[in-house]
């Protein structure tokens, strides 16, 4: 069983950046795509980025274009998430996840391992 954990949430304002974390306890083939999710209560969780652990390969949610980055550490398995001009819109609950596979555009069900999130609040 792979193990995800997310860190660096927190409240920052309009315009504020963050940097969210994501550490994989091991790398399979299983988990090799790393992607993060958002939600917001009373809406469905979204795709928002993924990358490949062996191959790169970035890719994002239209919504999240310019503003944010994901990258990762293969040494250390963790994936992250850096979040600039963030707007009320990014505020939710986002979880880190890992699949086999990463689609496009991303599919929640392909992923069996997830983390418990992290919260990010962002104010007007």
């Amino acid at each position: 069983q792979v193990r995800l954990v997310e860190s660096g949430g927190g409240s920052v304002q309009a315009g504020g950046s963050l940097r969210l974390s994501c550490t994989v306890s091991q790398y399979t083939w299983r988990a090799d795509c790393v992607a993060w999710f958002r939600q917001t209560p009373g809406k469905a969780r979204e795709g928002v980025a993924d990358i490949s652990m062996r191959r790169d390969s970035p890719a994002y949610v239209d919504s999240v274009k310019g503003r944010f980055t994901i990258s990762r550490d293969t040494a250390k398995n963790t994936v992250y998430l850096q979040m600039n001009s963030l707007k009320p819109e990014d505020t939710g609950m986002y979880y880190c996840a890992a699949g086999a596979y990463c689609t496009s555009p991303l599919v929640e069900r392909t992923f069996e391992n997830w983390g418990l999130g992290t919260q990010v609040t962002v104010s007007s």
